[in-house]
Formats: structure tokens, sequence, C-alpha cells
């Protein structure tokens, strides 16, 4: 029900825009474009066409909300309309934005002009920025906020309260970070703790010593997965003399753990990793799918050679092509099933290093129980509907099934592994490399078990 009445509020505000759009209505989209919520205004906006978001986005003004929209906006709209804007445009735009919104926002433009936008800033500002946007892509350094409000560890809590209420641009207050003489950090505290505690008592008496944090060039997903493990609204970021730097806040890891899933997905199907893929042209779409599915063709060409390599068998005993699909198609379902368990498990950290054996062997045995249950299945099958043909036909389909079955579950979890060993993503596992790999063994299995079992 919520997401009909979602769908038609943006239907909704999408004929609007469109209404006051075609009357050139500029000062009624003003006001509609600031009662808009940043986020279903990024939505709105994709349905425009160029011409249509040119208008919109000439007509919002340097603000939070302007802010907050691009942000939210798909990175292809960004760099579409961003990078025909002067310099001069955008530093005005992002001038009051905080500083990993200003590095994230510039990382969309070209070198060249991100340079000219940074020069139109403040000195504070320009180094500020250039220091996060120095840091690894997608790492907790380009995505930590800098504006981090901090006290030290013999203030009492009255003062704190009192300091707090000055801090107007502080992000995430809901904790204290409590540094020493030497700036560096000691401990945290929540706000509650703060507000339930005696005025007279210091904050290193009630702030919480073992603290969470991680280095500027720890990856996000490193981080995504200390913020759903303990539940943090936000992970401080740490140089190596324990010196705070900023913090991660959870809003920004909810959108880490978004994206990452959705680039996950993608390279498990074989559609690239390119998380924008549906604003992309077709033939960008077509060009990054091409080399997936050229290993699936190639492929299909070993498993055709395969079957050819075994046609005499085929023409002394025609039911046996009949199986062939159903070997192939389960074998690939439950490699790629096994596959996907896997590279989840890895990415949520079920599946850590020195346990791996012990998944092998979990799968293995789900493999070998389906492998079983189906091949009986099929193996029944085969014999009363074929019951004119070779007495041992329906144990050949049922063991290949099986054997297709167990092997599968093997390769689907026995890839993402050993990919891992080597340091490269294990999402590329699944997809066409599985399911090709599943089908050339499968296709072989069958008529190998075929040959030794049928009198031919």
């Amino acid at each position: 029900m919520r997401k009909e009445l979602f769908k038609h509020e943006v239907t909704i505000l999408k004929d609007t825009f469109g209404r006051l759009l075609r009357r050139h209505a500029k000062t009624n989209l003003k006001k509609l474009i600031k009662k808009t919520h940043p986020a279903d205004l990024a939505i709105v906006f994709r349905y425009f066409n160029d011409d249509e978001q040119t208008q919109i986005f000439e007509l919002m003004q340097s603000s939070d909300h302007t802010i907050e929209f691009l942000v939210e906006l798909d990175d292809t709209l960004i760099q579409k309309i961003l990078n025909i804007k002067s310099a001069k445009r955008v530093a005005n735009l992002i001038q009051n934005a905080s500083t990993n919104d200003q590095s994230y926002i510039l990382g969309f433009l070209q070198e060249k002009q991100a340079q000219s936008v940074i020069d139109l800033l403040n000195k504070e500002e320009q180094e500020e920025i250039e220091e996060i946007m120095g840091y690894p892509e997608d790492s907790a350094g380009s995505m930590m906020a800098t504006e981090v409000f901090t006290l030290y560890q013999n203030t009492t809590c009255g003062d704190a309260l009192k300091t707090l209420q000055d801090q107007q641009d502080a992000e995430m207050v809901f904790y204290l970070y409590v540094t020493d003489e030497d700036e560096s950090l000691v401990g945290v505290a929540s706000l509650r703790a703060l507000a339930t505690t005696q005025a007279d008592i210091l904050l290193k008496y009630i702030m919480e010593k073992r603290v969470h944090s991680v280095r500027p060039e720890t990856d996000q997903e490193d981080v995504a997965q200390i913020v759903a493990q303990y539940n943090y609204l936000a992970v401080p970021v740490i140089d190596s003399d324990n010196r705070l730097l900023g913090i991660v806040t959870v809003d920004d890891v909810v959108d880490v753990i978004r994206e990452e899933a959705t680039e996950d997905f993608f390279q498990m199907a074989g559609a690239g990793k390119d998380r924008e893929i549906l604003l992309k042209s077709s033939w960008e779409n077509a060009k990054v799918r091409l080399p997936w599915l050229f290993a699936s063709w190639i492929g299909g060409i070993v498993a055709a050679y395969i079957i050819g390599k075994y046609e005499h068998m085929l023409e002394s005993i025609i039911a046996l092509a009949a199986f062939i699909p159903v070997i192939i198609g389960m074998g690939g379902n439950i490699g790629t099933q096994s596959s996907t368990i896997v590279v989840r498990g890895m990415a949520t950290g079920r599946i850590e290093i020195g346990n791996e054996i012990q998944v092998l062997l979990k799968e293995l045995k789900v493999g070998l129980m389906l492998g079983a249950l189906y091949g009986i299945m099929l193996g029944l099958f085969a014999s009363f509907r074929f019951i004119s043909a070779d007495p041992m036909l329906g144990l050949v389909v049922g063991l290949s099934i099986c054997s297709s079955m167990l092997l599968a579950a093997g390769v689907g979890t026995f890839t993402p592994l050993i990919l891992r060993k080597l340091d490269i993503d294990p999402a590329v596992a699944t997809g066409p490399f599985v399911t090709t790999s599943v089908d050339i063994l499968g296709v072989l299995l069958y008529f190998m078990i075929a040959g030794l079992l049928l009198t031919i």
C-alpha cells in the first residue's frame, strides 16, 4: 500500500513540474522546488529530459536543500548537469556545504574544472577538501565528515552540555568524542549519559574507553561492517597518532551498503558493476555486458563440441538428448545458488578466513542431498517415459543429475573462496563463469556415465 502511495505521489509531482515547465512559471517552480523534499526531487529529476533538467537546476539557489538534492541525485545525472556549469556557479552552490559533501560533489567533475572550483573557495576549505580527495576512492577518509565535536576528558558534564549548545554545525552529536591533552582520542560518551549525569562529574568517568575506530584508508565496506555489527550511529576516523580526523556517519554507511550490494548483484549477474547502468545508453549497456556474455558463448561452443564428440551415443539412444537441458539447468541453478550464498556470506562477514573447508563441505552435502532427491525423481521418470529404451537409462540419468548438482555446488562454493585468496573480487565468480563451467562439466559427466553404463 505504501509503495503504491509513493508511486502515486511521484507521478503527481512529476506532472506538476511538467505543467509548470510548459507554462514557464519560474516563480511557481521555485516555490515547488523549495517545498519538495530533496530525495523526492532527485527521483522526479530522472524523468525529465535534458532541457527540463537544465531549466530546473538553473532555478536552484545555494542552500542546504540544493546540497541535499545533489547528494541524493544519481551519479550519472550529477556528472551531466555539473560538468556543463561554470566553476563559479558550482562554487557558489557548494560554498556552505560540509567538507565531505563538497568533496563528494567535486569528485564527479572533470579534474580541471574541479580544481577551478576549489580555487574559488576559501583557503581553509581548500585544504580540507584536498585532504579528503587525496584519500583512496571508497575509503573511510573519502567519506568522513570533518566537522566533529570533541571535548577534553577533564571537562565536567555541566560544562560539556553548555559547550554543546553552541555547536550548531557539529556532525552526529549523539556521540561525544573525548580527547586527552595530546588531542588523542581516548573515549566516547553518549548524549544520554551526559544528560543524565551530575554536572560536576568529569567526562573521563562516564566515557567508554574502548572505541572502535578506523584509519582513513580503511575500505568503506569494512566501515559498513563495523556499523552493522555494533549498531553504531558513527565511526571515528583516526590517524597514526590516534588523533581524530573525522567520523563516518550511519547515513553514509547505509548508502555504502546499498551501493556495494547493487554492485555485487550486477557483477554476479554478469552485467558489470556500474550502479548507474539503468541511466546509461543502450550502447554503453551492451559494451559492459559483451565480455561476460562472450564467456558464456565460449562455454556454449565447448559444450556443443562435447555433445558432437558423443554424437554416436545420441544416434543410438535418442532419449539421451531429452535430458541434456535438465542436467545443464539444474546444475547451473544450484551452482549459482551456492556461489551467491558464499559471496553474500563473505560480504556480511559470516564466512571468515579459516572456515572455508567447513563451508565447502556443507554446500557439498546440500548438493548431494538435492542431487540424490532429483536424481531418483528424474531416473524414475526416464524409466517410465522411455520404457523401450535401455533399462539402464534411468540409472544413467539419475547418476548424471546427482553428480552434476554435487559438482555444481562444489564449483559454486570453491570458486569465490579461491578468488578471495587471490585478492580478486569474489562477486565476479558467479553468473557466467560458474554456470558456463558447470554446463561443460555437467555435459561431459553425463556422456561419460552413459558410455560406462549403456550398451551402445
